[in-house]
């Protein structure tokens, strides 16, 4: 072999590996949908749920996957905008949480979504069944809804002598009707007088609070919200200043100093979606994969705050809790 030629086919050769990388596809591309705020800590723990499932399919952020986040930060007229433009960019999967998940719906017909919804998604109109969804949507139900009556239940074991409660419900939420009906149907097994009260912003909750004076309330059940959400300090420090046992869904409440939280595990929703996404990424469709009910129910109560409200916890009640916060 001449020397021009050796020279001609080493260097043809050396080019190899750049035109081999040069021919990849690009890294698909998931539109991450979130209510809530990226700065608030409990959103960026269950995104990183959501990362940890993505990745024990294969896919990890940065190697293998893009993954491009919107935050509606509480302000849900700003949902469909943000899907529409999650769309244009055409993902490969989106992503939504409640309510996200509906604006997510509406802006596409064909590029699959996994949602974590706190409603019943046949309710919501997301699936057609849980078993068979049929469209472009699946995900996990976590059961908000379904758990409120419950809540109300363990308040009263609580605070038995409150014969007047109130409900904290967010009226932008599309899910607050039915919240607000199924507590009523509680409130009236339980032989209590509910007050149905509506905050949909910081100004509108600190009102609420003060009206839960005037009403004579003596505990408050808060129905799960985003936007309640990225606010549990906010609340939880109300509810101490005005004297109101109150109780939520999720445990960040709990820690945040409310005195109880009891739901579904939102972490563990949230690792099962990006579970579902890694799985749709590798060419199941959604219409297959059923909607996963989470089945991960945990009671918390901080003690701290049972002293600092001077009640007392009936053993029978702190025998069942999952976890108790001195």
């Amino acid at each position: 072999m001449r020397r021009r030629e050796f020279i001609t086919l080493l260097g043809g050769a050396a080019a190899w590996p750049f035109a081999a990388r040069a021919q990849q596809p690009p890294m698909p591309v998931i539109g991450f949908l979130s209510s809530g705020w990226p700065d608030v800590y409990l959103y960026q723990d269950r995104a990183r749920a959501f990362r940890l499932g993505l990745s024990e399919t294969g896919y990890v952020e940065g190697r293998d996957v893009t993954i491009e986040y919107r935050w509606a930060e509480g302000q849900y007229d700003r949902l469909p905008a943000l899907a529409a433009d999650l769309v244009g960019r055409r993902m490969a999967v989106i992503f939504a949480n409640t309510p996200a998940h509906l604006a997510a719906q509406a802006a596409t017909t064909t590029i699959p979504i996994v949602f974590v919804s706190g409603g019943d998604p046949v309710d919501l109109g997301l699936v057609t069944s849980l078993s068979r969804p049929g469209g472009n949507l699946t995900g996990v139900s976590i059961l908000n809804v379904e758990l409120t009556p419950k809540r109300l239940e363990l308040l009263h074991e609580l605070v038995p002598t409150a014969t007047i409660v109130a409900a904290l419900v967010n009226p932008s939420n599309r899910n607050a009707e039915a919240l607000s009906r199924e507590l009523q149907a509680a409130a009236r097994t339980i032989g209590l007088q509910l007050h149905i009260l509506h905050a949909s912003t910081e100004l509108e909750i600190e009102a609420a609070f003060s009206r839960l004076t005037q009403l004579g309330a003596g505990g408050l059940v808060i129905g799960a919200d985003p936007f309640f959400n990225g606010r549990n300090g906010q609340i939880a420090a109300l509810a101490i200043r005005h004297a109101v046992p109150a109780i939520y869904q999720y445990r960040d409440f709990a820690a945040a100093g409310g005195l109880m939280s009891y739901g579904a595990s939102a972490t563990d929703a949230y690792h099962l979606a990006g579970a579902y996404v890694g799985r749709i990424l590798k060419g199941e469709k959604p219409a297959d994969l059923s909607v996963h009910q989470s089945t991960k129910v945990e009671l918390i109560i901080n003690l701290k705050t049972v002293r600092l409200l001077g009640l007392e916890v009936p053993a029978t009640l702190l025998a069942r809790a999952d976890e108790v916060i001195e």
